[in-house]
């Protein structure tokens, strides 16, 4: 008897709800009957790639997309290493953070081991655990921010990676040099610690930590890092992981090849340290956060707002309602029940004419529920 396609599926695998992407535009804006539809969930950034991005992408050549590009992104590496004061094979470059926390994984873990992260955070490190096969241990927040000492809790001798998100999405909050260097003493390499710092180039606060000066002392240290938030290059997924170089050599054993294509890896590297886009995305950054926040208040609402390029605030009713009724106006928030955070929305940050606009739109919606 033939059996199901269905049963050569591991159990832990069945138990997995498969995350469902938002349908394009030109759909969503044809079934709501909406003119324009203004995306304020995926934490992109509006005024897009620096300018020497776009003319890489632009001048690149037809007969360059017949050739491989360069399986290791050997030209990026070097550049960003000469940039950063490192040696290149300490650097590890992936088809967006996604594809690297899966490397991680696979190089780290196996069937009985656990990684530890928290439980209002970036969901990937979770998801891709369990469709390892790896047990994800998720501790409370604490003031919505990682807890060192419940993370350590957690810890036992198949703990292989902890995981975390520096500054957090979606709080903002995130863990000083000192936090993060004790905690590393109280690891005491007996397991990895990724710190992920996909929104560290939107950071102000002096207290930020400086990690790669941290990684000359702990060799169980990796660092993540995107081009996809603060260099507008979410649409060609590339990211990248800084380590000591024995860790990214082993990291190196389950890397993809040509995972990055030619086009990422030159816009990639025209990209990187622009500081005149980043002051730019940093100003926008900075007057929609506090005005909108101010905003929101004004309204009743609970605001979170930390460092990155968004916020999120607890609606007094379902946020599965308030993501149907802002669609309707052509706003599209996240929902964070899926962050465990029932009821909140989080907003990307965009230009502040653009953040008016939806925060009438939001008291609209709180209007229409009896809410204000």
């Amino acid at each position: 008897m033939k059996k199901h396609p269905s049963m050569l599926v591991p159990q832990f695998i069945r138990e997995i709800d498969p995350y469902i992407p938002s349908r394009p535009d030109h759909y969503l804006m044809e079934a709501y009957d909406i003119p324009v539809l203004h995306r304020l969930n995926n934490n992109e950034n509006p005024l897009g790639p620096p300018p020497a991005a776009l003319e890489a992408i632009r001048t690149l050549k037809p007969g360059e997309m017949a050739i491989y590009p360069s399986g290791d992104a050997f030209d990026l590496r070097c550049h960003m290493a000469e940039r950063l004061g490192i040696s290149p094979d300490q650097i590890l470059c992936g088809n967006g953070a996604n594809e690297i926390i899966q490397f991680v994984i696979s190089a780290y873990c196996e069937t009985g081991d656990n990684i530890i992260t928290a439980d209002k955070t970036f969901a990937v490190y979770e998801w891709v655990a369990e469709f390892s096969g790896v047990e994800a241990r998720l501790t409370p927040m604490k003031n919505h921010g990682f807890d060192p000492e419940a993370m350590l809790a957690f810890m036992d001798e198949r703990t292989k990676i902890f995981f975390i998100c520096n500054p957090n999405n979606p709080t903002g909050t995130f863990w000083d040099r000192e936090t993060l260097k004790n905690f590393l003493e109280a690891v005491d390499g007996r397991a990895m610690v990724v710190v992920d710092e996909a929104y560290c180039e939107f950071v102000d606060n002096v207290d930020f930590p400086d990690t790669l000066a941290l990684l000359s002392e702990h060799p169980n240290l990796l660092i993540f890092r995107t081009f996809s938030k603060m260099y507008g290059l979410a649409g060609l997924r590339i990211g990248y992981l800084i380590g000591q170089k024995d860790p990214v050599f082993d990291i190196c054993r389950t890397r993809i090849v040509y995972s990055i294509n030619s086009a990422a890896q030159q816009a990639a590297m025209a990209a990187f340290g622009d500081k005149e886009h980043i002051a730019k995305t940093r100003r926008m950054v900075w007057e929609s956060k506090y005005w909108l926040k101010s905003r929101l208040t004004a309204m009743g609402l609970t605001v979170i707002a930390g460092e990155g390029n968004y916020i999120i605030a607890r609606l007094p009713f379902n946020d599965q309602i308030a993501y149907r009724k802002l669609i309707r106006k052509g706003y599209m928030v996240r929902t964070m029940t899926g962050f465990r955070y029932p009821n909140h929305i989080r907003v990307t940050l965009r230009e502040k004419s653009l953040m008016e606009s939806f925060a009438a739109a939001l008291e609209e919606v709180l209007e229409e529920r009896g809410c204000l």
